[in-house]
């Protein structure tokens, strides 16, 4: 449940004042891509009605997605790349109009590089119950308002269903690959079990078979914090003027998740104890750089993300169970027909790499025997900074 920007593919790094002066604005009701914005890069695919697996209804969905590369004339080099939780369609190119941030797989996908766009036609949706163009619920209603608090329950396997409507408007029967780090592992795995006709390669990158009891507490108390901010209003806020907004909760939800995505031997090498300033925090309301360093990224984030939406998709990510529905986890790994690749990275206090090995273990199309296991000091995160060894072993995948 990595926050998968470009901010995020490098180390941890103290917060100057100038950091700090960048968020004294007041900060967006909300931090959506609206209609009326900047298209940036993006396409926008429009899929008709859409009914979930709890048995609501949508009247009509859009996927927005990012497009690389060339697609032959037998639409036979397609790659599908699903971002994490607050990921988004941005998978390469600078921030700029439409786009808060640079692409965050940058290193990853281009012209020479391990996905390599000279030769793959690379797709990067946002998914659906997002908030960077994709239906969500800051979108709007045909009532003509935002969704809000009336947006249904998602699961994982709804966000696939809407990615294979959109692999059927784009005209891809099979994907050359189908590859996911984190809840877009997630919806990997989901792609190789549900639709295993449609992916030839599959990469399962710092994802778990299942979203475990622990996984879930941990969502629980940052949807907590959102929901008890006052100026959520049970998710109708969207009139709310910049500053009133539920920024405070959605910021604090960001800071605790953030503790998850890195590692403490990487937070204790980078701040140790130091101080923000030459105020001591001890007992003379100075800040430890380790606090300023959460609070400037909390804040920041309220800037590029929308509070309904964050709980939506953790929502969606709770729902996870490959196993569900399916004779349990082993019998739904045994339905994987694709050349799979599974990652994990040693230091990952979320997604420990035990649930990455029995996904392995569990696929009987592996091209290794248990799951890759990198060895770094960035925890979940490491998926994203480790982008050279990352990068080696998907490389290896497309050439299989």
């Amino acid at each position: 449940m990595d926050w998968q920007t470009s901010e995020d593919t490098v180390p941890t790094a103290p917060i100057t004042e100038a950091d700090a002066r960048l968020l004294r604005g007041r900060p967006p009701t909300t931090g959506a891509w609206r209609d009326g914005d900047p298209m940036g890069d993006r396409h926008f695919a429009t899929l008709g009605a859409f009914a979930t697996e709890s048995g609501s209804e949508l009247p009509g969905i859009r996927l927005a997605y990012e497009t690389w590369g060339e697609l032959t004339p037998a639409r036979d080099n397609a790659v599908l790349v699903l971002h994490a939780l607050t990921g988004d369609s941005h998978l390469r190119g600078p921030a700029g109009p439409g786009h808060p941030t640079a692409g965050w797989w940058g290193d990853i996908v281009g012209p020479g590089a391990p996905i390599d766009t000279d030769r793959w036609f690379v797709v990067a949706p946002n998914m659906l119950g997002g908030c960077q163009g994709s239906t969500g619920p800051s979108s709007i209603a045909p009532d003509g308002y935002e969704w809000a608090s009336r947006f249904p329950y998602l699961t994982i396997r709804d966000q696939v269903a809407a990615q294979v409507r959109l692999a059927d408007a784009l005209g891809v029967e099979v994907w050359a690959a189908v590859i996911g780090g984190s809840m877009g592992g997630m919806h990997a795995l989901e792609w190789g079990i549900g639709e295993p006709d449609r992916v030839r390669r599959l990469a399962v990158l710092s994802a778990p078979p299942m979203t475990t009891a622990d996984q879930i507490a941990l969502n629980g108390v940052q949807l907590e914090a959102i929901q008890m901010d006052p100026r959520f209003a049970a998710g109708e806020y969207y009139d709310s003027g910049d500053g009133d907004g539920p920024h405070r909760g959605l910021a604090l939800a960001r800071r605790m998740a953030l503790l998850n995505y890195r590692s403490p031997t990487e937070l204790n090498q980078r701040f140790q104890r130091s101080w923000q300033s030459g105020k001591s925090p001890l007992g003379h309301g100075g800040r430890f750089a380790v606090e300023s360093y959460l609070d400037f990224h909390g804040n920041k984030f309220t800037r590029r993300f929308d509070a309904n939406s964050y709980i939506a998709l953790v929502e969606a990510m709770d729902s996870h169970d490959v196993g569900r529905g399916r004779g349990g986890i082993e019998d739904a790994l045994a339905r994987v027909q694709a050349t799979t690749l599974v990652l994990g990275i040693d230091s990952d206090r979320l997604f420990p790499v035990d649930g990455q090995h029995r996904i392995a273990r569990g696929i009987r199309t592996t091209i290794d025997p248990d799951a890759v296991v990198l060895s770094s000091d960035f925890g979940h995160d490491g998926f994203l900074i480790e982008t050279a060894a990352v990068g080696a072993h998907v490389r290896r995948l497309l050439e299989s």
